[in-house]
């Protein structure tokens, strides 16, 4: 058993637990299992795990949860196939009929057209199978672009803050500058006095 890690969360090590968590609150899972989960796989305590989550990471990710919480809304309301999603040509008295009765007679040809059915109710639920599991990969997909694209969001969100404060920051010491030249120029003014010459005229003096 590897010892358990007290060192400093690396960035990737953030990011998989934000993926893991998500995908719990997806599922319905809980907050704890996922941090069960990623403790084994960085050998961390569930508890670290819980702490790095509520102290740092989870406040990066706000618009994912809520995401997550309306896609997990989302898959409670979906329901497992049932017949009427069949083919009406493949789902219907005739073609889904059992085999005949002991009043009736059983022959080659009743047998072969019941297991034709058969079949064709195992293809279409094979098809329909298959097309639910691309659906969920499809699904998978999306939401882990649109999880990395709010991560990426808040992150450009929080550049912008950090450049508008440097703005605000260059445009008081603008102002300070031109409120210095200003005393200046008053300064220089109040030095400049005039003086009469012989001839009885005014002429400024510098002190």
């Amino acid at each position: 058993m590897s010892p358990t890690r007290q060192d400093a969360w690396s960035q990737d090590e953030d990011l998989l637990l934000a993926e893991v968590v998500l995908r719990h609150i997806r599922e319905g899972g809980t907050q704890l299992q996922a941090f069960e989960e990623v403790g084994k796989q960085l050998s961390r305590t569930s508890a670290a795990c819980g702490f790095r989550w509520n102290s740092f990471v989870r406040k990066q990710y706000k618009s994912g949860i809520e995401l997550a919480k309306k896609q997990r809304k989302e898959l409670k309301k979906q329901t497992i196939p049932s017949e009427r999603d069949y083919p009406k040509e493949i789902v219907n008295e005739e073609t889904i009929s059992p085999l005949p009765g002991k009043s009736e007679e059983v022959t080659f040809q009743t047998v072969l057209h019941f297991l034709e059915n058969l079949h064709k109710r195992a293809s279409a639920a094979s098809t329909i199978e298959e097309v639910k599991e691309k659906s969920i990969q499809k699904i998978k997909e999306l939401e882990k672009k649109s999880y990395s694209l709010a991560a990426e969001n808040e992150r450009l969100a929080k550049n912008l803050k950090a450049i508008e404060e440097d703005y605000r920051s260059l445009i008081e010491i603008m102002e300070r500058a031109r409120k210095m030249v200003v005393l200046q120029e008053e300064d220089r003014q109040q030095k400049v006095k005039f003086q009469m010459d012989k001839n009885g005229n005014l002429e400024r003096v510098e002190k």
